[in-house]
């Protein structure tokens, strides 16, 4: 390996990527890391005490987990890493067993802004988690090749090459076998699957997820390809910060927090979403659990700051024109701060010096992102997270190509970078 940096960091995101293939496997598998780092699950409907040490909320597809220092004060503000667990992916109707011709299908609705043409012809699993009648959320992961969405022919579309146009209800109906269709199987099966009775099961929440495994690529094995870099990138360095900021003890000057929610590839709006009243509700508690007042929790979120971290765009070598010609992001180069004035971005100037000084401490490289003005910016929960709980938020990430796609590609020392760069900011200065 060319680069000077420790393989250990990138080698365990890739160990975290291929047992995540749903939020809610994400989100366990963050919570296992943060209790062996001494952090322990409270429950939201059971009273919280304001004792130092590490907690955690989990929610579904969400996770909230802070550490309380020894020297806290109820009015000590917090340093937030704020993540998403969820990436684009096909998900599995409530009706879900279909078929024509002589092919036994699953129905599928297109979740989030999805590269289409990225899962077809794809070995794919199948994931997420099954809800028995008491209530209770088993987790199922079929991580071996079950599904494919075929391509049609280029004997029979000649014109492909020319553009692929693909319509979202009749071309991604992913195929599962041969013969007709019945009614229950696909759940008889993952029920089988889970080691469950299939009459127990009465929810599901599934998706189609790559088999391929994260690997590294290049001569040098500089690249890392994997799926769902965004955005697990940023809750595997958000989880590893947080524990090694936890490790720090007293004199922190903060309480770092680690917010991973669901649904930010639609929006944010779910009671699991950035937009929902989780972050705020879990804050609030912190502060009164300590003893603090309705002035020490405004205290608090008025000191307070995130770092919104999520992938961004990479300079693409075939399509240089798309970039803007002065904000060329480059892979390898440490992670990127991203700006733009219309607020899709949280990010200002004083977020850029939070954010310049924590690399400067960590020894991290950082570069600058912008969009070109003839080309839509995406956004992030950054700005949900600045405007819904007034706290000043900058908005960071790993710049990657094929960004939405079923498998996306990143330099391998930028994770690293991104985590180390994280952890300084946790820390505080």
């Amino acid at each position: 390996m060319s680069a000077p940096f420790d393989l250990a960091h990138t080698d365990d995101l890739m160990g975290f990527l291929a047992a995540s293939p749903s939020p809610y496997h994400a989100v366990a598998n963050a919570s296992q890391r943060l209790e062996k780092a001494g952090f322990r699950q409270v429950e939201e409907t059971a009273a919280w005490d304001g004792t130092a040490g590490g907690r955690y909320v989990q929610r579904a597809g969400a996770l909230i987990a802070w550490f309380v220092p020894a020297d806290a004060t109820p009015a000590t503000p917090f340093r937030i890493v704020g993540a998403h667990t969820d990436s684009p992916n096909l998900r599995i109707k409530p009706v879900p067993d279909t078929g024509r011709a002589g092919w036994k299908q699953l129905a599928v609705e297109i979740y989030g802004g999805t590269l289409l043409n990225t899962w077809l012809d794809r070995d794919l699993g199948l994931s997420g988690r099954l809800t028995l009648r008491d209530g209770r959320a088993v987790l199922v992961n079929v991580d071996r090749p079950l599904l494919r969405v075929p391509q049609l022919a280029v004997h029979l579309d000649r014109s492909v090459n020319e553009g692929l146009k693909l319509d979202r209800q009749r071309h991604m109906t992913p195929l599962w076998g041969i013969g007709r269709p019945r009614e229950g199987e696909l759940i008889e099966f993952l029920a089988a699957e889970a080691g469950l009775p299939a009459a127990e099961v009465t929810g599901w929440d599934l998706m189609a997820h790559s088999v391929e495994p994260p690997a590294y690529l290049g001569k040098d094995r500089e690249l890392l390809a994997g799926p769902r870099l965004d955005n697990l990138v940023s809750v595997h360095a958000g989880t590893t910060a947080l524990a090694a900021a936890a490790a720090g003890g007293p004199g922190l000057g903060y309480l770092p927090v680690l917010a991973a929610f669901d649904h930010e590839e639609n929006g944010s709006t779910s009671d699991t979403g950035a937009q929902g009243p989780l972050l705020g509700t879990v804050l609030e508690r912190s502060v009164y659990a300590r003893g603090g007042s309705l002035e020490d929790r405004a205290r608090a979120l008025a000191g307070s700051f995130c770092l919104s971290s999520d992938t961004g765009h990479a300079v693409h070598p075939n399509y240089e024109e798309r970039h803007d010609p002065d904000h060329r992001p480059m892979a390898g180069a440490g992670p990127i701060l991203k700006t733009n004035v219309n607020q899709r971005y949280a990010t200002d100037g004083t977020g850029r010096a939070v954010f310049a000084a924590a690399c400067e401490r960590a020894g991290v490289p950082w570069q600058s992102f912008v969009s070109n003005n003839a080309i839509p910016c995406g956004t992030t929960i950054g700005p949900i997270t600045a405007a819904r709980h007034g706290i000043a938020t900058v908005d960071v990430g790993v710049a990657i190509l094929s960004m939405h796609s079923a498998r996306e590609l990143c330099a391998a020392v930028d994770p690293y970078h991104l985590a180390n760069a994280m952890t300084a900011f946790l820390a505080g200065a």
